[in-house]
């Protein structure tokens, strides 16, 4: 007998909430982050193209974090997810530059 991938909370931002509907969560089944991620491609065509390059890598500007930890220090998209887990997609977020100033 199979067990069931577990269901997973994923969270997203407005960017990815035009892909979703408006949807701030939706839920998918997975072993993994990648499995995940994918199943919900597969709802919402051109969810995963919003993270991923060509290379098939994770864009280094999405940051994913499963449980409030970033998956790029727990195996990266390979990293497995059990029931009641929780993932967020945030895009990185970074400073303006600052101009030298005239004295």
């Amino acid at each position: 007998m199979t067990t069931a991938s577990p269901t997973i909370e994923v969270r997203v931002t407005a960017v990815l909430q035009k892909i979703t509907g408006g949807q701030k969560t939706v839920e998918a089944s997975g072993d993994t982050v990648a499995e995940v991620l994918d199943q919900i491609d597969q709802r919402y065509p051109g969810f995963r193209g919003q993270l991923y390059d060509d290379d098939g890598k994770l864009h280094r500007f999405v940051n994913v974090y499963l449980n409030d930890e970033d998956i790029r220090y727990t195996g990266g998209v390979e990293t497995a997810v059990k029931q009641g887990d929780v993932i967020d997609i945030l895009p990185a977020l970074a400073g303006g530059a600052q101009s030298a100033r005239e004295d």
